[in-house]
């Protein structure tokens, strides 16, 4: 559940990155800084698992790559179909 929540928020987080690229006009730019954006946010959540919950580095891998992977791919996506 707390995957899909964060999954949830990530798409929400995109669509406000988004929202305001369009406003200014540089949509393409803003699906590219929402990448690294995402990767601190997936970062922190992982480090929360390891560091408050006792699971390893190795248990949270998996889970940060599920979380962070789809949405820069759709980033990276919209990046490339927007960008010039």
């Amino acid at each position: 559940m707390h995957t899909l929540m964060m999954l949830s928020g990530g798409f929400i987080l995109l669509c406000v990155f988004l929202g305001f690229g369009y406003w200014r006009g540089r949509l393409a730019r803003a699906a590219l800084w929402f990448i690294p954006a995402w990767l601190v946010v997936s970062l922190v959540n992982m480090s929360v698992g390891v560091l408050h919950a006792g699971y390893s580095w190795l248990d949270e891998l998996p889970f940060l790559l599920m979380l962070f992977l789809p949405l820069a791919a759709i980033a990276l996506l919209i990046w490339h179909k927007k960008r010039g």
